[in-house]
């Protein structure tokens, strides 16, 4: 006689592994729940030795299983001093393994200290473990973290290497500086309109070679709309008559003095980043060269021929990072420089930390949440985030509309089918696969053409509706006989 279904389903709720919390469906969640709060033995303890922390900005909870200290929730303070102290306290009660919620930037100190007490650090989404049940405490809080590390039921989130954290505090640094830059050009622009200079309806950027050598001579003392509009440099398109009409205005002493002020911020941010892209070239320049001799690919496409932006790096990047990969990831259509660097940044070279491709989309957040009951689908779910390399992604396959490749030709036909949020959501996650391998397995990626998806996807067409005509032949048969 078999046993029936809901029989196997209690069954498999008794024993939950690591790998099986989130297989399970509800019932089964609230019962292993139910288990782990009368501490039911039942459950298999896959981290005898776990403790709990739960973060704070001026203490630390620490909770130890109460078989190892007879104060087995205990206090700590946020200093250097105090935190050797839990890391001690945590060896002498013989914990190998911490479990604490990933709090604004309070746990990084934390993390580092047990990390080189040589304690194995969990660090948990606060996602997964705010269901505390009854009244919560920091006291409650640290030994419900203990309780779920002791069974398993924690997912460590990743952290990168100290060398790739380096280098991403200062690719970080740097893209704060060129927002920074940003909000003191969009200060200026407001200026110059207050006073009637409408200077931004004839130049397209005002931190360019035109817009900076009026805003200087403007600081300068200079009034004259004809002797300032003689700044033009030959690429713009406006006449030197049209600039001159445009910076005829009301030059007020207050607005010229917020006009000063912006600039200075401005000019001084140009400053930092130069600052920090020597300091980022000199660390590339340091680390290990990981292309074995290969020579980096030859660029051949124009729109990358053309001349960089004023924001991009003021050295050869796209050398440093293939010498330090050995893997070019720029020849992906749709990737620049830029987007890499942000990509090795945050993730690194070592793919190895994902299992699989899949694994990888799904850490970025780019994976379909499906909601199945029945083994239904009964609803799609939004899975918001804040990763940088999803959102770099994400710009990364927007630009792909107007290209004339493989996967340009793919995401157009993404976005008539299913729009496009869902297209470029799909292409961001195509473009993570794509790193992925060229990372972990040292693959290169050729691009076959828009011509050849179309004609490849035309043969798919054809080849349906020849299936379909078979089909509906064969019920005509059957009717017919």
């Amino acid at each position: 006689m078999k046993p029936k279904p809901q029989e196997k389903t209690k069954k498999a709720a008794c024993r939950p592994t690591q790998g099986h919390w989130h297989e399970m469906n509800r019932k089964q969640r609230r019962e292993t729940m139910r288990r782990i709060q009368s501490d039911d033995l039942s459950l298999e303890v896959v981290h005898p030795d776990a403790a709990g922390i739960d973060i704070g900005n001026e203490s630390h909870y620490v909770a130890v299983p109460p078989t190892r200290d007879t104060e087995s929730v205990r206090r700590f303070g946020c200093t250097t001093a105090e935190l050797k102290a839990m890391a001690g306290w945590l060896k002498q009660c013989r914990i190998r393994t911490v479990a604490m919620q990933s709090t604004g930037v309070y746990w990084i100190a934390v993390y580092d200290i047990l990390e080189q007490a040589g304690l194995e650090v969990y660090l948990v989404n606060a996602r997964e473990t705010k269901n505390l049940p009854g009244r919560k405490s920091d006291v409650q809080e640290s030994q419900w973290l203990m309780k779920l590390h002791t069974y398993g039921l924690l997912r460590n989130s990743f952290r990168p290497s100290q060398e790739i954290r380096t280098m991403r505090t200062y690719w970080r640094q740097r893209n704060d500086l060129v927002r920074a830059a940003g909000r003191h050009i969009q200060r200026i622009q407001k200026a110059l309109t207050q006073m009637n200079l409408q200077l931004a309806n004839v130049l397209s950027d005002l931190s360019g070679v035109t817009g900076q050598a009026i805003i200087k001579a403007i600081l300068a003392g200079e009034r004259d709309p004809h002797k300032l509009a003689a700044f033009r440099n030959w690429r713009v398109k406006a006449t030197q008559e049209q600039i001159a009409r445009s910076l005829e205005g009301n030059w007020q002493e207050d607005l010229l003095f917020v006009l000063k002020q912006e600039q200075d911020g401005y000019e001084f941010c140009q400053q930092q980043m130069a600052e920090c892209d020597r300091r980022l070239k000199q660390y590339l320049q340091q680390r290990e060269d990981r292309s074995q001799g290969a020579s980096l690919p030859e660029e051949k496409r124009k729109e990358r021929l053309k001349k960089k932006k004023g924001n991009a790096p003021q050295f050869d990047l796209r050398t440093e990072l293939f010498r330090m990969t050995g893997t070019d990831l720029t020849q992906i259509d749709g990737i620049d420089v830029m987007t890499a660097t942000t990509i090795l940044s945050e993730a690194g070279w070592d793919m190895s930390k994902w299992q699989t491709e899949h694994h990888f989309v799904s850490w970025l957040r780019l994976c379909p949440d499906n909601k199945v009951s029945g083994d239904k689908i009964i609803g799609k779910g939004r899975l918001p985030t804040n990763n940088r390399i999803t959102n770099t992604l994400k710009m990364a396959a927007s630009s792909l509309r107007t290209s004339n490749t493989y996967v340009g030709a793919q995401f157009r036909r993404l976005r008539t089918k299913l729009g496009a949020p869902v297209a470029i959501k799909a292409m961001a996650a195509k473009l993570a696969r794509l790193v992925y391998h060229m990372l972990r397995y040292g693959m290169q990626y050729v691009d076959q053409g828009a011509k050849f998806y179309e004609a490849q996807h035309r043969n798919l067409q054809i080849a349906h509706l020849k299936w379909k005509a078979a089909k509906l032949g064969f019920r005509i048969t059957q009717l017919a006989a």
